[in-house]
């Protein structure tokens, strides 16, 4: 019979990439997790690691245990969430990660529904970008990831977790000048014209008009900004990006003072009135994706049920009568 715990030492090391990893994350010394991997490879009576220049892989034998335990860790957190079904009081904590924009605009509502629902339940929030926290929810880290899509530029879909629609967010052209606050809601004023000015070629036009302007967009290597330069490009020019940050309040202050244009969607304004010009952008490339994704063995956790619940409340709130 395999030892559970070091089976789950192998499977931090799959997700965590260096025995180094595994070991500041489980608050172990690596010597330790070294030697507790020995012992599994005793007890498989095969090599699990081999040696890969100063770092380690797994051997075929062992990327087979990882996927036994997987299912059995599945099975266990499944086995969780039947016992706390069986409660009338949810307890315990869930940790939930989500990027800025979703965390300002829709975790504080969810909290307070939760908060006033269930005062036992300890929900911990930390603030990672999708391309962090879902490595991270499959190492077991987060319980529930809020997580966003761009256009053109679908996610990886790892075996073993679960998606579920949050809201469509569209993103919209900012350009870089200060303007007034409109009488309507610059938004409602956009969505009535974006069929026609479709239609005639303006979205492109509007992005045209800004090759020479200074940019701010979101760091090299990232989702958003892969599909901003593409898009860009596919107006025929590319994009002069003078700032780079995740934090896209940087970016509203930047297109406020009228230094920098920027691609911002609607949940930068959490349910207020924009402070900008908002113009639309080519049809197919106007709308992000926001999901929450949880593994599979939690999808039925009471738990996760009443944050998924919460999140989709906290859409409501922030879209407004």
């Amino acid at each position: 019979m395999f030892d559970l715990h070091r089976l789950r030492l192998l499977r931090e090391l799959k997700h965590r990439g260096t025995l180094a990893a595994v070991a500041a994350a489980l608050s172990y010394a690596p010597s330790s997790v070294s030697q507790q991997l020995s012992q599994l490879e005793a007890e498989a009576g095969v090599p699990l690691l081999e040696p890969v220049g100063r770092r380690v892989r797994l051997t075929e034998q062992a990327e087979i245990l990882v996927a036994h335990t997987e299912a059995v860790l599945a099975r266990l957190e499944r086995a969780e969430a039947d016992i706390a079904a069986s409660l009338t009081e949810l307890t315990g904590t869930v940790r939930v990660a989500s990027f800025q924009t979703a965390a300002l605009a829709l975790v504080p509502a969810a909290l307070a529904l939760l908060r006033d629902r269930h005062p036992l339940l300890r929900v911990h929030v930390t603030q990672w970008e999708p391309e962090r926290a879902l490595p991270a929810l499959q190492a077991r880290d987060f319980d529930l990831v809020l997580a966003e899509e761009y256009p053109g530029s679908p996610n990886p879909r790892p075996a073993g977790l679960e998606q579920q629609d949050l809201l469509d967010d569209p993103l919209r052209l900012a350009p870089p000048r200060p303007t007034e606050v409109p009488d309507t809601d610059a938004r409602e004023d956009t969505d009535a014209r974006e069929d026609g000015e479709a239609e005639a070629g303006a979205p492109s036009a509007a992005l045209r008009a800004l090759a020479g302007r200074p940019w701010v967009m979101e760091p090299e290597g990232t989702p958003a900004r892969r599909w901003a330069v593409a898009l860009c490009r596919d107006a025929g020019f590319e994009p002069d990006v003078r700032f780079e940050s995740t934090d896209l309040l940087l970016h509203l202050r930047l297109v406020e003072q009228g230094l920098a244009a920027a691609f911002l969607p609607d949940l930068v304004w959490s349910g207020r009135r924009p402070t900008v010009a908002l113009h639309p952008l080519p049809r197919g490339r106007r709308t992000r994706r926001v999901f929450t994704v949880v593994r599979q063995g939690r999808t039925h956790h009471p738990a996760v049920l009443a944050c998924r619940a919460a999140f989709h409340e906290a859409v409501a709130l922030n879209s407004g009568p």
